[in-house]
């Protein structure tokens, strides 16, 4: 067990953990991606049967280096911290899904802005409900303030969204640091209809896998 401290004494705030079954792989994407990529790729590529067509192998390695990278840099470009990738199948299942960590900084606007009350800020989350076809709800994550979101986003080629999916958002007030934010988000196409049997199964799944999360000090 890690040691408690009184809230005053508590060190930073340094990172997060979260747990995932072994399918699933993390890509850092401030340091460290290339060794990561590639030893998803190594691992992929050796999983190949040695009687596969070698006409085929050659244009299966390619376009799975091409996804590979094209989600890695769609996730840099959003300046994120982590991306989470399911790179083994589950149960014979192949998981069209995502999970993309990054922070951000978020103000309360207007007249009466208090830069050091996160409540105001998930006030003003919460206030968009309905907007966007979303749906927003609060609560507590290891003791932070959290809201999530839950919506569609529709594909966008331009912006490099091949498909549209289903997202949950998690956005976490940073304990002791209240204009800083977590954001984990979690993105399925699942099995081509976003309201099925496996998009709903994703969902609670990783609604489950934030029950898990907890902040990492000093």
């Amino acid at each position: 067990m890690p040691p408690e401290y009184p809230k005053a004494d508590r060190p930073p705030v340094t990172g997060y953990r979260v747990l995932l079954p072994s399918q699933w792989e993390q890509i850092p994407l401030r340091r460290g991606t290339e060794g990561a990529v590639r030893r998803i790729l190594d691992a992929a590529f050796s999983a190949i049967p040695d009687n596969a067509p070698q006409d085929k192998i050659g244009p299966y390695k390619h376009e799975l280096e091409r996804r590979l990278r094209a989600a890695v840099a769609q996730a840099q470009r959003g300046n994120a911290l982590d991306l989470y990738l399911p790179v083994k199948p589950t149960a014979q299942v192949k998981l069209g899904a995502s999970i993309v960590v990054s922070e951000e900084l978020l103000r309360r606007h207007g007249k009466d802005a208090h830069p050091d009350d996160p409540t105001q800020v998930a006030i003003q989350l919460l206030s968009q409900d309905g907007d966007d076809g979303g749906d927003w709800s609060s609560g507590e994550i290891d003791g932070a303030l959290a809201v999530r979101r839950e919506h569609v986003v529709q594909g966008d080629p331009v912006k490099g969204i091949e498909l549209a999916s289903r997202r949950v958002e998690y956005i976490v007030s940073v304990p002791d640091d209240p204009n800083r934010w977590f954001i984990s988000a979690f993105s399925t196409v699942g099995d081509g209809d976003l309201r099925d049997d496996l998009s709903e199964a994703l969902v609670e799944w990783f609604d489950a896998v934030m029950a898990t999360f907890r902040w990492r000090r000093g």
